[in-house]
């Protein structure tokens, strides 16, 4: 019985110091990777600007050259908003102006997704881009904003 008791308090003890634990977990980033973004102001600045479009629409593109600022959205943990750079009717950047970085596992998983994303979206020449595994909140948030952006670059 004794041995019993032991056990239980062992396992409920392990089991405790899991549970509060649990949040301050930090992902690794795969090697190779670095952090090119640098935490952004996270309060809103300009939920939308006006475009600053240079010539209208140019180029073989199906975008208005510019650059074009998203709506801000909600990730959960943080707002994400991006600005897309189009250039000749193509989008040449996307930047992020907000990202959830108020939490250390939020840092990490952005350092991780958002060059994942704004990449993704070049190659796309859309919105159109798939979620990134662990951070789909933000994904979700990026598509939005970008989406915002490209809207008003049509």
């Amino acid at each position: 019985m004794k041995k019993f008791t032991v056990a239980v308090l062992i396992i409920g003890a392990f089991l405790l110091y899991s549970f509060l634990y649990h949040s301050n977990a930090v992902a690794l980033l795969p090697t190779g990777s670095t952090n090119s973004n640098s935490p952004a102001n996270t309060s809103p600045t300009n939920v939308a600007s006006p475009p600053t479009s240079s010539a209208g629409s140019s180029g073989s593109g199906s975008y208005k050259d510019g650059s074009y600022v998203g709506s801000v959205d909600d990730a959960t943990w943080g707002n994400v908003q991006v600005k897309a750079v189009i250039q000749n009717g193509k989008i040449t950047s996307v930047a992020f102006l907000q990202y959830p970085s108020d939490r250390s596992r939020s840092i990490s998983i952005n350092a991780y997704a958002d060059p994942i994303l704004s990449q993704e979206a070049i190659q796309a020449q859309s919105a159109q881009v798939d979620l990134v595994s662990g951070a789909t909140d933000t994904s979700n948030a990026f598509i939005q904003s970008l989406t915002d952006a490209l809207s008003q670059a049509k």
